[in-house]
């Protein structure tokens, strides 16, 4: 169905996609690739909300050179979409070029999509095949697909430890367990996502920034704070520049008057509060995280968090993702990954899919997928 060259173009539409990678959240990360009698004649990705989308981005790079697109092959890494959103439907753009073929990666998640996009193609006779590169195309967009089909973002939690499995000595030192290039990965990861989100204990002993500054991007991750009892101190770094980003911190209550006076406090900064209750009087993290996708449109969250927070994520179920660093000591007795509670038997531990590991310097990246999440 698909020849080397058909692979060819799509592996370019795929490349031009990673380009929107930082940039076009909420959006899906999407690429384009026009080609006409073998050459490519227009290139696009997804830019900022409310910009183009791929496939418009690739027509005006086709118009800027002077080109006729009819009969063209037009190779895309996701379905053009078919309502109307920020800007008009790509898909009205596509048939109005006249392309002889358009090559598709995979279908659009979003139920506003789904398949209508591929069926109008079709309906104007234009010649459509989906599927090439689809799991490639898939792994661009894991966010986008979570917060789509299961109204969940997709959370990937960052770790780095010692061979031991230790994060920081007993006196919570920690910087720095990895080198400077698996630092500078995680601040790729920070990059792409959404949000970053961590707890108050991490805020009040490390005073993190927590925003990306090891890799350039036009667009800074939202900051998340998990804070029951309204801790966070006003001077911490982590709401220090919020006009290139926004912060919101999450407790579990703004019954009282003290409650109410810090959340004005931290309002008056530029922090959303929000408050979000289980039935312990802590934060409701599984509430939170449909609430960052359904309410605040969130493809991916980054967790850089403690010992405390970390086990509670686990235990509620609340990560798809896990990204580790092992740095290549041991440490011996000092703070672990997670707080778990011990099993009183093997089989209620959680399996995770190890799909990804990678060196950077001495440091080794494992990246762990559960089970769960890779069926959705």
């Amino acid at each position: 169905m698909y020849t080397a060259v058909d692979h060819q173009f799509m592996s370019e539409a795929l490349a031009q996609a990673q380009n929107a990678l930082y940039l076009s959240n909420p959006n899906p990360r999407v690429g384009c690739v026009i080609v006409k009698e073998g050459q490519v004649i227009g290139r696009g990705f997804t830019q900022k909300v409310g910009g183009p989308h791929a496939e418009i981005q690739a027509l005006a790079d086709v118009k800027a050179r002077g080109i006729d697109p009819a009969g063209s092959t037009i190779y895309v890494t996701l379905e053009p979409c078919s309502h109307m959103g920020k800007t008009p439907p790509c898909v009205d753009a596509l048939i109005s070029a006249n392309p002889a073929v358009v090559i598709v990666s995979m279908v659009d998640p979003n139920p506003l999509v789904g398949g209508q996009g591929l069926e109008r193609l079709k309906s104007a006779g234009i010649e459509v095949r989906c599927g090439l590169l689809e799991m490639e195309a898939i792994a661009l967009n894991q966010g986008f697909i979570s917060r789509m089909t299961r109204g969940l973002p997709w959370v990937r939690m960052k770790i780095a430890a010692s061979l031991d499995g230790k994060t920081a000595l007993p006196n919570g030192q920690s910087q720095w367990i990895t080198g400077p290039l698996a630092r500078a990965d995680g601040h790729h990861w920070r990059a792409q996502a959404c949000a970053i989100l961590t707890g108050v204990g991490t805020v009040k002993e490390d005073d993190p920034t927590l925003n990306v500054r090891e890799v350039h991007t036009e667009r800074q991750p939202w900051r998340i704070i998990v804070d029951s009892q309204l801790e966070t101190p006003l001077n911490a770094k982590i709401l220090s520049h919020l006009d290139r980003s926004g912060a919101i911190l999450v407790c579990a209550s703004l019954e009282s008057v003290q409650a109410r006076e810090k959340a004005k406090a931290l309002e008056g900064r530029g922090v959303e509060v929000i408050a979000m209750a289980n039935a312990h009087g802590k934060v409701d993290l599984p509430k939170l995280f449909s609430y960052l996708a359904k309410e605040r449109h969130m493809n991916e969250i980054h967790v850089e968090a403690g010992f405390k927070l970390n086990g509670s994520l686990l235990r509620e179920h609340c990560v798809d993702e896990l990204l580790l660093y092992y740095a290549p000591f041991l440490i011996g007795e000092g703070i672990g990954m997670a707080n778990i509670s011990p099993l009183t038997a093997l089989d209620l531990r959680q399996d995770w899919h190890l799909f990804d590991h990678s060196l950077f310097g001495p440091d080794l990246r494992l990246r762990l997928s559960k089970k769960e999440a890779m069926k959705a």
